[in-house]
Formats: C-alpha cells, sequence, structure tokens
C-alpha cells in the first residue's frame, strides 16, 4: 500500500523544487500569502503556549509542525465554502479568516470563541474526536441540495480514523457523492498512541479504497504540495465529482496539549530528521529569490502586534461565565437541566 500511496511532494528539505510543472505554478502572490499566514499562525501558537503557561488561559493544544498543512490546505477553498476544525486546527481557521481575539476567548473559556464572523462557515472546534466527520458531510450534501458549488473542508488527526464516525462518514460521502474533502494530519500520534499500534493498515490513504473514494498521501510539511493538492480536491468536488481523502503526513513538534508530556512516550530522538514546515518555506524562498528582508522584518512586527493586542483584548472581557456549561446546547433545555443549572445558580448565590 505503501507503493500505491507513495508521499507526493514537490520541495524537498532544502526548499528545492522537484517538480518543474509546479514551479511554474508558483507565483509571488501565492508564496507571500503562504509566508504571512505560517508566521502568523506561528507566533499565535507560541504566544498560546506562554499564556497557558502562566495561567492566563485553559489547556492548550499545540500544533508547531503542521502550519503548511492548515495553511496550505485551508488557502485552497474558496470564501464560501465550510472548515470543519477539530481542537488543533485553529491556525486553518484563523487564516480562514476567524478573528483572533475570539479565538484567544474560546481557549478562555468563553462561548463566544465558538462564534466565527458574519458570513464565515467556520464550525465550532470539535473536541471529541471524529464527531465533526458527519457533520461536514451533511453541510455538504445540504449544500448539493440547494444547488450550490460549495464545499467543506474537514480536518482530523490519525486517531480519528479508527472512529466510527469516520468510516460512516465516508460511506455517506462515497453514496451521495458529496463535496467533502477528507483532510488528515497524520501526525504519527493519537495523544500517546504511535500509529502502528491503533492500525494495522500501511497507510490512511488507503482506507479510501473501501468507499470508492480518491485518496492521496502528501508531505504536510510541504506547503506547495498541500496546497495544490487540496486544489485538486476542490475543484473536483465544486464540480460534481465527489469526495476525496488526502492524508497529509506531518509531525507534532511538542506535547498534545499543554497536559501532557511526550518524553514519556516519545523518543527523544524522534522527530529529529523533520525539517520544519517555516524552515523549509523560508529555503525556498532564498533559493527562489523571494526573500525580501524589508517585507520580512514588516510582516513580523505587525504580526507580532496583532497577536499582542488581541491578547490584550481578550483580558479586557470579563471571566467566563460558568453557567454557559448549561446553554447553547438545547434550543428548549431539559427539565432535568434547566433544575441543574438552577441549582448551580443558587450554589453560586445566584438562583
Amino acid at each position: 500500500m505503501e507503493e500505491q500511496f507513495p508521499i507526493q511532494k514537490v520541495m524537498d528539505d532544502q526548499g528545492n523544487i522537484t517538480d518543474e510543472k509546479t514551479l511554474q505554478q508558483i507565483d509571488e502572490e501565492l508564496v507571500k500569502k503562504a509566508y504571512y499566514h505560517m508566521k502568523r499562525i506561528r507566533l499565535f501558537d507560541r504566544k498560546a503556549i506562554s499564556l497557558q503557561r502562566q495561567g492566563r488561559i485553559g489547556t492548550y493544544p499545540p500544533f508547531e509542525g503542521q502550519e503548511a498543512s492548515q495553511v496550505g490546505s485551508v488557502l485552497a477553498l474558496g470564501t464560501d465554502d465550510w472548515v470543519f476544525p477539530t481542537y488543533r486546527d485553529h491556525g486553518a481557521t484563523l487564516t480562514f479568516g476567524a478573528d483572533m481575539v475570539r479565538t484567544f476567548l474560546y481557549w478562555n473559556g468563553r462561548a463566544e470563541g465558538c462564534v466565527p464572523p458574519e458570513g464565515k462557515n467556520i464550525f465550532p472546534a470539535a473536541v471529541p474526536i471524529a464527531t465533526q466527520i458527519p457533520h461536514a458531510v451533511g453541510t455538504a450534501w445540504a449544500e448539493k441540495r440547494k444547488g450550490t458549488q460549495n464545499v467543506t473542508l474537514c480536518y482530523f488527526g490519525d486517531g480519528a480514523t479508527s472512529e466510527g464516525d469516520f468510516h460512516e462518514g465516508l460511506n455517506f460521502a462515497s453514496v451521495f457523492q458529496t463535496p467533502t474533502i477528507f483532510f488528515n494530519q497524520n501526525n504519527r500520534y493519537a495523544i500517546s498512541v504511535p500509529i502502528e499500534k491503533q492500525m494495522h493498515s500501511k497507510t490512511i490513504a488507503q482506507k479510501g479504497l473501501a468507499y470508492d473514494l480518491p485518496s492521496v498521501r502528501i508531505d504536510g510539511n510541504d506547503i506547495f504540495s498541500v496546497y495544490f493538492e487540496t486544489k485538486k480536491a476542490v475543484e473536483r468536488a465544486r464540480n460534481g465529482g465527489g469526495p476525496t481523502l488526502i492524508e497529509a503526513v506531518t509531525w507534532r513538534t511538542g506535547a498534545h496539549t499543554t497536559a501532557d508530556d511526550p518524553t514519556k512516550y516519545r523518543p527523544e530522538e524522534q522527530g529529529k530528521d523533520v525539517v520544519n514546515p517555516l524552515d523549509r518555506l523560508e529555503h525556498f524562498m532564498k533559493n527562489y529569490s523571494y526573500w525580501y528582508d524589508a517585507w520580512i522584518d514588516q510582516i513580523e512586527h505587525e504580526l507580532t502586534e496583532e497577536v499582542e493586542a488581541a491578547v490584550e483584548a481578550m483580558e479586557h472581557f470579563p471571566q467566563p461565565d460558568p453557567s454557559d456549561l448549561f446553554d447553547h446546547v438545547f434550543a428548549n433545555p431539559p427539565e432535568q437541566l434547566s433544575e441543574q443549572k438552577q441549582s448551580y445558580l443558587e450554589l453560586l448565590g445566584r438562583g
């Protein structure tokens, strides 16, 4: 299966493009856009880790190392398409137009963090594993029935492929030929469980065979491979070609979350040979004369200011309201839930 689904890449670790046809499709606008967003979410991610360590936000799941997978895939979408993220895909949602202040608010426990900007089709982050997959397929089916050309891009990790929702989602999408892109970020660990202990399959891409889905396995740290392969899948879905399964092989640089210690289960030398996706893009920019010192300095300054301003705005909000735990689930809450909320408010002296 590894021979049938080889890892597709167009840029090597030193930033050299190995496919002349792809090189001809890369222009300065794409390069600058890719670098800008990858740098932006890298700064956001590192700031969020720092805030958690200082007790200023709650438990946080870092995504460093997966920037190319998230930015490259979401840049292939149109403005009216849908994004279905996991808890680790706020890099993708920020690139797609999510508000940075609200994204910080989400990790600070506020319900406003689940609300996308007006006109942006961003589903709330799914913390339960794989539950967003049937939602993404259902939304795609609804778009198809309405006669639009909008597609859904659904993110999930390697651990999600062991869940029933993954298989049900692929089966439904295949039967009804929904315009869904299943985007798997295979960072090789489901929390502490290595991929070889959660499945006997050699690849995740091969799982599409059972559902007769076009499937591809790509280098998830190669921003251009991610972008162009996702773009192919988006165009196919938009033109009635149905769903696609993409396996992006990447690497989670840090811990599963800030509550995790990866040294307990990942060998120290593992991942040492993985070249960070932002470094690879920087190599490319220098190799092909896209590196401009003044522009790099300017955007780093602007992005740092944006992140700091978002943190300041987040911290001017009141503390999260614990009673929100009982809201936003049912349109008409069942009696038992209403009673629980009332008891909780009385406990707080607010009943």
